[in-house]
């Protein structure tokens, strides 16, 4: 095993650094610039039982430090998912992690029986946080016992493990953290992106046409790092860590605040070449810290953790 390499249910990461769902599709543009297989893992674009053609546009409005977007899970459906974009990633030997979303229990569990028998699927990220969509997503992530029984129906029919990506958009997350542990999860991802909004001086109406849409970049990375520093206190599930991530500095924080992984997102709008990047400038940073290998900063970290509690 290399110092950059991490083991997660499910998973065993090469390097820790995979885009985050929803920033990089089904990873054919992307592919054009780059091999692939550097990447620890993909999470690809969110899936849903049917094709979802999202929101009105406007869909996008840039931010200081960051972007607001309401997609609305626009996705080609688990059909077209299974037969060409899975097919298509196959070449790669990284594994996929597939992002499910929907707008009822049943949709959940039928997308990912289906999804997770796909060869090249090694784990689900579960998408109860889409704050984008009016029926579903947000609603199955901000009710403890909700997300409790969609973590638990998923893992009857799954063949792969489930993280369960967590919303920031909620008052307190630790109970639904505790929630979806007990409901039997594999893992969390988190955070998904915060609600925001953007006005327009000259319509003096909202810029999206869905109004408010998700805040993503660096402006919302110290709420990613203090809500995952929470509940990596809280439960014992491995986290894969997200929101504003730009540099090799940035991934080592969410180690720090108790991620287990890194996925970037927004960054690979401005740089297709980040995720890349990120992998090359890695070791050279733990020299400078003095950091021997990733899976050993995981052990310190939860080794701190456990003394202060």
């Amino acid at each position: 095993m290399t110092r950059l390499a991490i083991e997660l249910p499910g998973l065993s990461l090469k390097n820790p650094i995979m885009p985050a769902s929803g920033c990089f599709g089904f990873g054919e543009e992307y592919g054009k610039y780059y091999d692939l297989n550097q990447l620890g893992a993909i999470m690809i674009k969110a899936t849903t039982l049917t094709p979802r053609y999202g929101n009105p546009t406007p869909r996008i409005a840039e931010t200081t430090s960051g972007m607001l977007n309401a997609i609305g899970l626009q996705n080609p459906g688990l059909s077209e998912v299974l037969t060409t974009k899975l097919s298509y990633l196959s070449q790669y030997d990284v594994p996929i992690i597939a992002n499910v979303a929907g707008s009822t229990v049943e949709e959940y569990v039928t997308v990912c029986d289906k999804i997770s028998q796909a060869p090249n699927v090694k784990a689900i990220e579960l998408n109860i946080s889409c704050p984008n969509v009016k029926e579903g997503g947000i609603a199955f992530g901000t009710d403890p016992e909700i997300a409790y029984q969609l973590t638990e129906a998923v893992k009857k029919v799954s063949q792969v493990p489930i993280y369960v990506k967590l919303s920031p958009n909620v008052t307190d997350i630790i109970p639904i953290a505790k929630a979806i542990e007990a409901g039997g999860a594999d893992g969390l991802t988190m955070i998904n992106t915060l609600l925001g909004m953007r006005l327009d001086l000259k319509t003096r109406q909202p810029i999206l046409a869905n109004q408010t849409g998700g805040l993503s970049g660096p402006a919302i990375k110290p709420v990613a790092i203090r809500l995952i520093h929470q509940v990596s206190h809280a439960v014992s599930l491995p986290i894969i860590g997200m929101g504003g991530v730009c540099t090799v500095d940035d991934v080592l924080e969410m180690y720090l605040a108790g991620a287990s992984a890194v996925a970037v997102g927004t960054a690979n709008f401005t740089d297709p070449y980040v995720c890349p990047n990120l992998i090359k400038a890695l070791p050279q940073r733990m020299d400078e810290l003095g950091i021997s290998s990733l899976s050993q900063l995981v052990k310190e970290v939860r080794k701190e953790r456990q003394l202060i509690c």
